[in-house]
């Protein structure tokens, strides 16, 4: 079957300096992979690499035996590749109200107008955020704002979802409600997710596998 994400001798340098690979990757459609490692070690590049938002200095990178880039050359823009990001601390437009975040995403993703509304609706309905609509960012709890981050990485329909460290400012109690969302969403939606965290227990019990990354490079979990 064809891989969601293969990745074959991949590099990424910033600032003249070598940060990630060279590497191999093969993710398959429908898998939760965890990638575990500390600060520094290139998870979020390999993410940024794979989604277009950084240009490698090698190595190919197919998705869905699609090609989207071959050394630094770009094949296919970020906004094509079918991507939803779910950043580390959310990284919300503190301006925006909950549905504006939305209907804006949705818009830029090219849902027609005429369906944003009801989109955006049903996506607060997924997060459990129906009734915040109006609310800002600022008046959220961290819980509420990462859900929030989460309807908006949805609101692209994306076929893959990158989470980076999408846990880390919540406690052990938000941390398993959103766990418990995300692999519910998954199943629902189909989704392949590469998820990056510097804590090997974060996603265990819904991850069907783990990877390690140390320097750049990626190793099987001890």
């Amino acid at each position: 079957m064809t891989p969601a994400i293969l990745v074959r001798d991949l590099a990424v340098e910033l600032g003249g300096r070598a940060v990630l690979g060279p590497l191999q990757l093969e993710v398959r459609i429908g898998e939760h992979l965890l990638l575990v490692g500390p600060s520094g070690s290139g998870k979020t590049t390999l993410l940024r690499a794979i989604a277009g938002l950084e240009r490698p200095r090698r190595g190919s990178i197919e998705l869905f035996g699609t090609a989207v880039s071959n050394g630094s050359s770009a094949l296919m823009p970020p906004e094509r590749r079918g991507i939803g990001f779910l950043f580390q601390g959310g990284a919300l437009w503190p301006h925006m109200s909950v549905k504006k975040t939305l209907t804006f995403t949705l818009s830029v993703s090219g849902t027609p107008r005429a369906q944003r509304a009801k989109k955006a609706g049903e996506l607060l309905e997924w997060v459990e955020l129906a009734g915040f609509e109006e609310r800002l960012p600022a008046s959220l709890s961290g819980g509420e704002a990462q859900r929030l981050a989460l309807a908006r990485a949805l609101a692209v329909r994306p076929r893959l979802l990158f989470l980076d460290e999408p846990l880390g400012p919540l406690d052990a109690e938000l941390r398993g409600a959103l766990l418990k969302k995300l692999g519910e969403l998954q199943q629902r939606l189909e989704l392949t997710v590469l998820h990056v965290t510097h804590d090997p227990s974060e996603a265990a019990a819904i991850a069907d596998r783990t990877l390690h990354m140390q320097g750049g490079r990626l190793e099987d979990a001890p």
